[in-house]
């Protein structure tokens, strides 16, 4: 494991740690409609971002909330989520995470997404494979889709006759079951560990996604952009899949060329 790896594990963990303290004696507030934001978001991507900056001043800092930093031209940058699933944290439902990659000149090289409920730790690094509390993982081998257990990220106000809607639709028809969790990140890692076999999302961030989508490449499966492409993490718009066939029928049910 790399120092920018176990750093990156250092800072997952204490941001958990911080949301876990804070449960119980927070108030919640809409940033916008449907999507909340806590005293504990906030709590917990300073404690990151003092463990990041303190090991590497030099770096660039990206927060979900509000918090960049560092010359814009850095070398590397940090995309940091601090709580994932902000919903289901507010409404006390155990499923959130930190979220916290580390890009090199635009190219993801590790990251880590801690669930501090679970105390479950998925880690991944370019060329090193990604893991689970140190367990290698492996996406599942599913090809069809009417064997596949889908997940989708949904924006926080779903719109009536949206693309949303009519994808969501599709796919549940198509599929054998569909879920829609609430953290974006742990639905990567839960790709990447087998226990989903396709995802697609049309509202994430490039905080909700960088960590869990480098374990996705290291645990062997694909994630794109919906026209097939290269993944931008600033795209909102993604397929991912745990085998080519498999995401090539995600793609023909959400994706732009459909």
């Amino acid at each position: 494991m790399s120092d920018y790896l176990k750093t990156c594990e250092r800072a997952a963990r204490a941001g958990g740690m911080v949301l876990l303290d804070w449960v119980g004696r927070f108030a919640a507030r809409e940033k916008a409609q449907a999507d909340l934001v806590t005293e504990a978001d906030f709590a917990s991507q300073e404690e990151i971002r003092r463990i990041l900056l303190s090991v590497y001043p030099d770096h660039a800092f990206l927060g979900e909330e509000g918090g960049a930093s560092g010359p814009e031209n850095a070398e590397f940058r940090w995309l940091v989520d601090p709580l994932d699933g902000t919903t289901n944290y507010v409404h006390q439902i155990p499923h959130f995470c930190v979220s916290i990659g580390l890009e090199r000149r635009g190219e993801l090289i590790c990251g880590a997404v801690f669930d501090p409920i679970s105390r479950e730790c998925f880690t991944g690094e370019a060329g090193k494979g990604a893991f689970l509390n140190g367990r290698k993982l492996s996406v599942s081998n599913v090809e069809q889709i009417e064997q596949a257990v889908a997940v989708v990220s949904l924006p926080p106000k779903v719109q009536p006759g949206s693309r949303d809607l009519a994808e969501l639709a599709r796919v549940t028809v198509a599929c054998q079951a569909i879920r829609r969790t609430g953290s974006a990140a742990l639905n990567l890692c839960y790709l990447a560990a087998g226990r989903f076999d396709a995802y697609w999302g049309g509202n994430t961030k490039p905080w909700d996604i960088a960590a869990g989508a480098l374990m996705i490449r290291e645990a062997g499966g694909l994630i794109t952009g919906t026209d097939g492409g290269p993944l931008s993490l600033t795209d909102a718009r993604f397929v991912a899949a745990s085998t080519k066939k498999l995401h090539e029928e995600m793609l023909r049910l959400v994706g732009d060329q459909r």
